[in-house]
C-alpha cells in the first residue's frame, strides 16, 4: 500500500475501469484530488468475422470433449489464467455433483498456466471430478469461437478489476454468471446483464434456472449486448483519450 501511495502522488493523472475500483482507492485516502482521477471503461473489441466459419465441431475438436452428443453439451466456460486469485477450483465439486444429474452439462476452464505450481494442482484436481475438463490455451479467435460455441461463460475470481472475459462474452451473445465480487458486480447487473452469485450451490441454482428459462437467456444476452455497445467500444475510449492529451497542452 505504501508503494501504491507514493506512485499515485507522482503521477499527474489516473485511470480507473470502474467507478467501484474509483471509489475504493479513493476510500484509501489518498494524498490526491478528484481533478487528477479519470474514469475510462475498458474498450473492447471481439473477432466476429473469423469466428462464423467455425463449424460446430469446435468443442470436441479444438477443446478435446470427447463425447458422440457434442451437439446436445450445455456447456459453461469458466476463462481464466491459471492463479489463486481465479479460483477456478471453487466451482468443481457442485458442478460434479450437478453433472452427474445431467451429463450433458459440462465445465471447461480454459486460459494460460500462469502459476506452475498452482497450475499443476488444478491439473490433478480436474482429473478426479467428472464433468469438468481443462482445456489448453488458445488463440484469442479461437477462444472468441469457443465462446460463440459455449452456453455460458463462467467467472469465479476472488477478486476482479474489470474482467475483459466477461465483457468478450457480452459481446458475443453469451449469458454470464459471474462471481459476487466488487469488480464483477461493477459490470453486470443481475438479472438484466448477467447473474451473479456469492457460493457453489447458488452457481448451480442459477446454472439450472439459465438452462430452463429461455426468456432469461435472451434477456441476458440483448442486455449484455447492449451495455458493451454503449459503454465499452473503441471509439468512445479513443474520443477520452484524445481529450486528455488536449488538455495537456
Amino acid at each position: 500500500m505504501e508503494v501504491q501511495h507514493v506512485c499515485i502522488d507522482l503521477c499527474h493523472i489516473t485511470f480507473h475501469c470502474s467507478e467501484t475500483l474509483k471509489h475504493l482507492i479513493q476510500d484509501q485516502q489518498f494524498l490526491y484530488t478528484c481533478s487528477r482521477v479519470f474514469l475510462q471503461l475498458l474498450a473492447l473489441l471481439t473477432l466476429l468475422t473469423s469466428i462464423q466459419c467455425l463449424n460446430v465441431t469446435l468443442l470436441s475438436c479444438v477443446l478435446g470433449v470427447c463425447t458422440k452428443k457434442v451437439g446436445n453439451l450445455r456447456v459453461f466456460l469458466l476463462v481464466c489464467g491459471l492463479r489463486r486469485v481465479k479460483d477456478p477450483l471453487y466451482l468443481l465439486e457442485p458442478f460434479a455433483e450437478w453433472h452427474s444429474q445431467n451429463p450433458l452439462v459440462v465445465l471447461i476452464i480454459i486460459g494460460p498456466k500462469i502459476d506452475p505450481v498452482f497450475t499443476a494442482e488444478v491439473e490433478e484436481s480436474v482429473k478426479r471430478t467428472v464433468g469438468v475438463y481443462l482445456a489448453a490455451d488458445l488463440s484469442q479467435e479461437e477462444l472468441h469461437a469457443a465462446m460463440q460455441k459455449s452456453f455460458a461463460l463462467v467467472n469465479s475470481s476472488l477478486s476482479e478489476g474489470m474482467s475483459a472475459a466477461i465483457l468478450e462474452a457480452m459481446d458475443l451473445g453469451l449469458p454470464v454468471l459471474a462471481r459476487d465480487v466488487p469488480g464483477n458486480a461493477a459490470i453486470v447487473e443481475h438479472e438484466v446483464t448477467g447473474l451473479l452469485y456469492s457460493s457453489p450451490q447458488e452457481f448451480v441454482s442459477l446454472s439450472r434456472k439459465l438452462l430452463d428459462d429461455r426468456g432469461l437467456q435472451e434477456r441476458l444476452v440483448r442486455n449484455g449486448k447492449n451495455y458493451i455497445t454503449a459503454c465499452h467500444t473503441p471509439m468512445k475510449e479513443r474520443i477520452t483519450y484524445q481529450k486528455l492529451v488536449e488538455t495537456l497542452y
